[in-house]
């Protein structure tokens, strides 16, 4: 397995910066939060050509752009076909990057209150996606993500049958299927299967109300409920079962790091870091 940071976790510092501190974290790779300051489908020319000079500089690999166009099964045909060329740039950017593997949205709502027609339109508009990526030898990244038609594995294999490419897969997610209530261990790698793309790493917490740092609301099954971003470990999302099962079905792709927890960013991410090495540790 390679480790990755989320440039997201670092959106107070440039991206220059934040593939130094990545460097310095001691991982393999950082993945871009594609919004700036660090990227976007309207970066210039010149900073994709620094950003790819200053990787290899440091011995990082770029292996996912994360994008946050999408949101295509309740957007207009107008925007729709602004997001697909929003992508479409994205692309050529990860080629010349050397990533693997770009995120898109296929939006909402909520899996519980999703309906057929929902699905339709993110399918047909993510084929689109996914012939274009399909160009690159690039996949096309899925985030099992509360508040989505993909909050749970279930939801997930439901919109993946309605595709019809096999660049086509998931980003599993700890901290976002806790939200959901949704199972996030053994099984849930097994089902995914071949569906299984990346793997993205953080820990939550419920708490009564939101207002203090690091917390947000979110609507789940139950209404609105209230979270803390944690620290792995100081959060209720159990992460042991899910690297278990990576080690048993052989996974040998990217895990991305991505606290939001309210600490600085590099000692979040740092703690976070020895966390998850201790857990791949344990027989």
């Amino acid at each position: 397995m390679k480790f990755a940071a989320f440039s997201g976790v670092f959106m107070a510092h440039s991206i220059q910066e934040a593939m130094k501190l990545t460097k310095k974290l001691g991982m393999d790779g950082i993945e871009i939060a594609a919004r700036e300051p660090h990227l976007s489908s309207t970066t210039s020319t010149p900073r994709i050509q620094e950003i790819k000079a200053l990787a290899a500089d440091l011995g990082l690999e770029i292996p996912v752009l994360a994008g946050y166009m999408g949101g295509f099964s309740t957007a207009s045909d107008r925007e729709c076909e602004q997001a697909f060329s929003d992508f479409n740039r994205l692309l050529e950017i990860g080629g010349e990057l050397g990533s693997s593997m770009i995120r898109v949205s296929p939006g909402g709502p909520n899996a519980f209150m999703a309906y057929d027609y929902h699905y339709a339109k993110a399918a047909h508009w993510l084929n689109k996606c996914a012939e274009m990526a399909q160009k690159l030898q690039i996949k096309l990244l899925l985030e099992i993500h509360n508040e989505s038609l993909v909050e749970t594995v279930d939801s997930s294999l439901r919109l993946l049958k309605l595709t019809q490419h096999d660049n086509i897969g998931m980003i599993h997610d700890v901290g976002n299927m806790y939200i959901t209530e949704t199972d996030y261990g053994r099984d849930s790698i097994v089902n995914l299967d071949k569906h299984l793309f990346h793997v993205h790493v953080k820990d939550e917490i419920r708490v009564k109300e939101a207002g203090a740092p690091g917390t947000f609301l979110n609507l789940t099954h139950r209404g609105q409920e209230a979270f803390l971003q944690s620290r792995l470990g100081e959060g209720e999302a159990d992460h042991q079962p899910m690297f278990d099962a990576l080690k048993e079905v052989g996974y040998k792709g990217w895990i991305t790091l991505e606290c939001h927890a309210p600490f600085p960013a590099y000692e979040r991410l740092n703690h976070d870091f020895q966390a998850v090495q201790k857990m791949l540790s344990k027989e």
